[in-house]
């Protein structure tokens, strides 16, 4: 064991307690023992078979595993479970007088815990409502044992496993005795415990600290797990605790934290409350996964660092963008840490169009993970670890993964030419695996070698499949439009439209059909974003006509969803163009279009892209009132922007609602200005300062600099 001299170090409350338990087993000679390994005795309590109020599960499982790692890391352990109060009370002293002369005392304990009047009780099996009567007797506070370690052990470390929901009737109410007042129960999870205080300047030889860890914040219930499984917080000791080597424990300690929370789907967060005069480091040495498993466990493990590191703000964004485009919030996150923290927009729309993009790359990934087939074991092997990579959020190994496989591909692919069928076959293979390897490099951002290997897997198909032809060759196109825009590569942008160009020759007849018209309404999208760089307007004239175009085929095929599509296309360039000209006969056509689109963008059908149309209804007429004094159309662009905020809400979409605040603010300024309406610029004070709470100084400092933001449409 070892501890090494340091500052107070006070962990963040989102950490997670138990990852201190490995680290002590490798203290460094800065105790009085020198250099010698230090003692360390550990009680492990599992409350599963509650005779009166609800059963778990799960701690007699999590109980017996910590049991079983913390022996395996150097402890004296013993393990007990569904005990009384009698029997706990008893185990917990005797465990008191074991742990004298030891140099860490550590107690894990699985079952229900609750919290009245600031104290904290662990709830024996044979508790029932009498049980509330009498609390100090028949329940077991946690505060007094910790008092009673502290006196004898150097380090005292208490994990609980404990803050699962209020096993008692609501309204229940507590006495810690018969004739003491009462008080009510905490609706869920454990409080502080004020055993754990800071040291201040208490000499290193008396004591070096005390740590209290919790499954989840204070208040908040933690999930049991699935039955005959481990709880959340378990699971992820167990999965990190005793694999590190040489790592200080606060690393751990986030590694862990981020797990449950991935782990939950961010509806548990464990967290801490440690005073200690050193910091730990762990110096077990157990054996590292290898192979497939050991790459995508070393990079989990740095992706968990990096989610600790990211502002709440972004994490919501995150969190919103996996359950509405229904992929892992792991495989997004992952995505994050390939495109590298810094390089993350700090604009949330910027950041939203980042995610809606790559989480619909994933959703299709998954999607055709089932229709992938190949008779060669061994990319069977590489493409499941790539997919099981993608879940962990190890999109960089998946990647690796499929470099192997595209490898395997190339060395066995002329090996393939005895029959016809079988030459189709492979080569259709072959193309899903350069396919996928595409998919995997737009994870992390590199479009140039995506859009190679979709040219790769359509050269494989083109002769053989008319739809997959089809679909390679628009992914082609797509990727180049990306990196494009992306880099400003002029070049990649004109290849996609030549690209379209070539898709559009796949329509037999030359028809003007639905196809057609998605495939025209793609190519003015990249003349819109190659127009947009340029100071002519001629390509945003020729990007409006084609998607007037396109409007035509889809109102013929009675296809709404896409012609809305086209519709907001169509506003977008028309307001771009509106606002280069004086002439505010653009910029007028921009809010019948924007008007038209909300039309086939029902509220109660699409919310959210009703919102975000209503918001760029109320862009346009902004830039509308600059060329039409009179404030009517300011006026307008007011009521458009408090729509938006009627779906865009601070606790559904914070960003989004910060960015229609700060556009809403603009309005009422420019309103206020010319009517000399003092209300109206308090109003638009009172919007800026409601976005500057989502827009902080530290999370957003772009935007928080922008006076004013113009938002990018959808």
């Amino acid at each position: 064991m070892g501890l090494v001299e340091g500052s107070n170090h006070h962990l963040s409350a989102r950490a997670c307690l138990t990852v201190f338990v490995a680290g002590l087993l490798c203290l460094v000679a800065t105790l009085a023992k020198g250099a010698e390994n230090l003692k360390g005795v550990a009680l492990i309590v599992g409350q599963s078979a509650y005779e009166h109020i609800a059963t778990l599960p799960n701690p007699a499982n999590d109980a017996r595993d910590m049991a079983k790692m913390l022996t395996d890391l150097g402890f004296d352990a013993r393990s007990v479970t569904d005990r009384d109060a009698a029997k706990l009370k008893r185990d917990l002293e005797r465990f008191v007088e074991d742990a004298e002369g030891a140099d860490v005392a550590f107690i894990y304990y699985s079952g229900h815990g609750i919290e009245a009047g600031g104290v904290n009780y662990l709830v024996p099996v044979d508790a029932d409502m009498s049980s509330l009567k009498d609390a100090d007797n028949a329940l077991v506070p946690i505060s007094a044992v910790m008092d009673d370690l502290k006196k004898t052990v150097p380090v005292t470390i208490m994990l609980l496993d404990a803050c699962r929901t209020n096993p008692f009737p609501p309204g229940a109410e507590l006495r810690r005795a018969p004739t003491a007042s009462a008080s009510p129960i905490g609706a869920g999870g454990l409080e502080p415990l004020r055993g754990a205080k800071a040291l201040g300047s208490a000499p290193a030889t008396e004591n070096l600290g005390t740590v209290v860890g919790f499954a989840a914040e204070p208040g908040r219930p933690a999930l049991d797990g699935a039955a005959g499984e481990n709880s959340p917080y378990a699971a992820a000791l167990l999965r990190h605790l005793a694999a590190m080597k040489g790592t200080e424990f606060g690393s751990v300690m986030r590694m862990v934290t981020e797990e449950v929370y991935l782990d939950t789907k961010a509806r548990q967060r464990p967290w801490v409350n440690e005073s200690l005069r050193r910091l730990l480091y762990f110096g077990v040495a157990p054996q590292e996964p290898t192979g497939d498993d050991g790459l995508i466990t070393g990079e989990r493990r740095q992706l968990l660092l990096t989610i600790a590191d990211l502002p709440d703000p972004k994490r919501s964004q995150v969190e919103l963008a996996s359950q509405q485009d229904g992929v892992p919030l792991d495989a997004l996150y992952g995505v994050l840490k390939a495109l590298g923290t810094e390089k993350i927009p700090e604009d949330p729309t910027d950041l939203e169009k980042l995610l809606d993009a790559q989480a619909e790359r994933l959703k299709k990934m998954l999607s055709e993970r089932d229709a992938l087939s190949t008779d060669d074991p061994e990319i069977k092997r590489l493409v499941a670890s790539a997919d099981k990579a993608i879940g962990q959020g190890a999109i960089v190994s998946a990647r690796k993964f499929l470099d192997e496989a595209v490898a395997r591909v190339e060395q066995t692919s002329g090996a393939v030419d005895q029959a016809e069928e079988l030459v189709k076959q492979k080569r259709l293979a072959d193309a899903a695996i350069y396919a996928r390897r595409a998919d995997s490099s737009a994870l992390v951002f590199d479009y140039k070698s995506a859009a190679s290997d979709y040219g790769k897997a359509l050269a494989l198909v083109e002769k053989w499949d008319d739809k997959l032809r089809w679909n390679y060759k628009n992914q082609e196109a797509e990727a180049l439009n990306a990196h494009g825009a992306a880099t400003g590569d002029k070049q990649a942008l004109q290849q996609a439209i030549d690209a379209y160009r070539i898709i559009l020759n796949f329509i037999p007849n030359g028809e003007q059909n639905r196809d057609w018209a998605i495939t025209r309404n793609n190519m003015a999208v990249v003349l819109q974003t190659i127009g947009e760089r340029e100071t002519d307007t001629t390509r945003l004239e020729a990007a409006a006509q084609i998607f007037r175009d396109s409007l035509a085929v889809f109102e013929r095929e009675k296809d709404d969803l896409n012609w809305a599509a086209a519709q907001n296309n169509l506003a977008n360039v028309l307001l771009k163009i509106g606002e280069r000209e004086s002439d505010p006969k653009h910029l007028n056509e921009a809010v019948a279009a924007m008007r038209a689109t909300l039309v086939k963008r029902p509220r109660e059908k699409v919310p959210l892209d009703w919102a975000a149309s209503q918001n760029n209804l109320g862009l346009a007429l902004y830039a509308l009132s600059e060329r039409e004094p009179g404030g009517e159309r300011l006026t307008e662009a007011e009521a458009a922007y408090r729509l938006a905020l009627q779906e865009y809400t601070r606790e559904k979409s914070p960003a989004q609602w910060a960015m229609v605040e700060n556009n809403l603010g603009n309005t009422l300024v420019s309103l206020g200005t010319q009517r000399n309406d003092q209300a109206k610029i308090t109003e638009a004070a009172a919007a800026f300062r409601a976005a500057l709470e989502i827009r902080t100084r530290e999370t957003f400092p772009v935007s928080w600099a922008t006076s004013r933001l113009i938002s990018a449409t959808r």
